[in-house]
């Protein structure tokens, strides 16, 4: 565990490994769920039931690729692609659907063509406005940070 920012009030708390406890921690102190998806995102995780390999969707270089979220439901997937497109050449661009309804869930990952346009898109793009929403990205944890799980198999 590291805390940035030499440990101030203001301080950012980074993990070198996923623990979902931790990771809805201000502070990374925390040990007790905070909530009951916190505590079965940690059983989904220690039981192994999730691959973050294993998603077909997943495609693309996770080196390259950013998670955008906060996305206003009623954000279509060329106003992403544009939005994003200031930061880079968007290579690829998933705006996350529901398989039944179509609906936006809000959030999509943009994949760039190369890490320093991912990079300036991590560090502009986080807490922009896109169609009304201030959106949230980060860079894409699913292959990238040991022991990730998404927080959705808690909910």
């Amino acid at each position: 565990m590291r805390v940035g920012v030499g440990g101030s009030a203001g301080a950012v708390f980074y993990a070198d490994k996923y623990h979902p406890i931790q990771a809805g921690s201000i502070d990374g102190t925390d040990v007790a769920p905070h909530d009951n998806a916190v505590l079965r995102a940690l059983l989904c995780s220690t039981a192994g039931l999730y691959d973050p390999f294993g998603d077909p969707k997943a495609a693309g270089d996770p080196y390259c690729t950013v998670f955008v979220g906060h996305l206003s439901r009623l954000t279509d997937d060329e106003t992403v692609r544009k939005a994003m497109g200031r930061y880079g050449k968007v290579k690829s661009m998933r705006l996350v659907r529901d398989i039944v309804t179509g609906a936006s869930h809000g959030y999509a990952f943009v994949e760039y063509e190369t890490d320093k346009e991912m990079r300036r898109a991590y560090e502009d793009a986080h807490h922009s406005i896109i169609d009304g929403s201030e959106v949230i990205v980060d860079y894409y944890r699913q292959q990238l940070m040991p022991g990730w799980i998404p927080r959705r198999l808690g909910m």
